[in-house]
């Protein structure tokens, strides 16, 4: 009798340990382009220059333990390249131009592998990334760090990264017959919103 009761007690004991922890699921998010922005900035030899993304898709699968970031899964990310502007129509042109978009219509990056998650709170975490960027038909490995933060059934990824146009053969745009041209290193900055 002692046994059963015994028995009981466990198995009521495992029951409860159960329904009281917390278990990280993975959790699917798609970027919610009206909330994101993305901005590449550049130089030349006459003045600075900006050009914003306008059409960004993509996919994250992340685990969740009480509210924090514990595993990043999957992370995918898209940017039509035509929906590049700058707010000039020449500039635009020349863009697509050295991007070659009638024939590689968009920039993608593909996570690899998360080399770290290092949260400060719970909703506040840094992550060390790898992954691949596919710039114009060239693809090259990308380590980026960047912010992740959790704020219900929403994730924002926020950061910076600067990268060489040469190392995706892309020549730097060029205007005015070559008088205008642009330096190698552009800086990428992005803020994107994942909401389930």
């Amino acid at each position: 009798m002692n046994t059963l009761k015994n028995l009981k007690l466990l198995l009521g004991s495992i029951l409860m340990m159960v329904v009281t922890t917390q278990i990280s699921v993975a959790q699917t998010f798609n970027v919610n382009n009206t909330a994101s922005n993305l901005i590449i900035e550049g130089t030349s030899n006459i003045h600075d220059w900006e050009i914003e993304a306008k059409d960004q898709q993509g996919k994250l699968i992340a685990e969740l333990k009480d509210g924090q970031l514990v595993k990043i899964t999957q992370l995918d990310f898209i940017v039509k390249a035509e929906s590049l502007e700058s707010g000039k129509g020449g500039m635009d042109k020349n863009t697509y131009k050295a991007l070659n978009t009638d024939k590689h219509k968009t920039i993608t990056y593909k996570l690899t592998k998360v080399e770290n998650i290092d949260c400060t709170s719970a909703g506040n975490c840094k992550v060390t990334a790898t992954g691949n960027l596919t710039i114009a038909g060239t693809t090259k490995p990308l380590e980026i760090i960047f912010e992740a933060k959790v704020n219900g059934d929403k994730i924002v990824l926020s950061g910076n990264k600067s990268i060489k146009m040469t190392n995706f053969k892309i020549d730097p745009p060029k205007a005015m017959f070559g008088t205008i041209t642009t330096g190698d290193e552009v800086i990428i900055k992005f803020q994107t919103v994942f909401t389930k």
